[in-house]
């Protein structure tokens, strides 16, 4: 009887065991990065993100013209100038040069970053927001970062599910890596 009433614990250890290892969940991982850059939205955003570095490497260019106009007439002129007229053109000169350099150093970083996260946040959001719907339409409770991962099994990946679920191709990811966008460097000289 003690024999029997020992099968029976270990039998519903068992069992108990068995249950909890199901009630941890599946587990798979993706790759967001891929999945952001194989989206239309993306390339849309690449696009704009160009236009505006152009726009702001444009007005860079601006600025540093103006610094380099004034510079150069006051080299030319200065000479005929009372020393009330230098000092204001040497301020307003001083004025353009540290707007060049503010803008192309500090400004323009700043702002092609802010317009950068504008155009993302939304394509990343709904990156996670589409591999969350995947990951509960197929039983899975936890979805990690491929780039995090040192080693896992094939299987687990669920970015052809999700790429599946926007209606997108995927490409092999040497293909599809964005476009390096380039500070705006533009410095006057001095």
């Amino acid at each position: 009887m003690q024999k029997r009433i020992s099968f029976v614990i270990v039998a519903v250890g068992l069992l108990l065991s068995a249950g909890k290892v199901n009630a941890q969940g599946k587990i798979g991982y993706i790759s967001l990065q891929e999945l952001i850059v194989a989206m239309p939205e993306f390339k849309k955003a690449n696009e704009d993100m160009a236009d505006y570095q152009k726009a702001l490497q444009q007005q860079a260019n601006e600025y540093q013209e103006s610094y380099e106009r004034l510079d150069s007439i006051f080299a030319a002129d200065s000479v005929k100038w009372t020393s009330a007229q230098k000092q204001v053109k040497r301020r307003q000169l001083n004025e353009a040069y540290l707007k060049a350099v503010n803008f192309s150093q500090q400004e323009a970083p700043k702002m092609l970053q802010a317009r950068e996260q504008e155009l993302l946040a939304p394509i990343q959001q709904k990156a996670v927001t589409t591999t969350q719907t995947v990951a509960k339409e197929n039983g899975i409770t936890y979805v990690l970062s491929k780039e995090q991962l040192i080693s896992f099994p094939q299987g687990d990946d669920i970015l052809p599910l999700v790429a599946k679920k926007l209606n997108i191709t995927l490409t092999k990811p040497d293909a599809a890596a964005p476009a390096a966008t380039k500070p705006v460097t533009t410095a006057p000289k001095q």
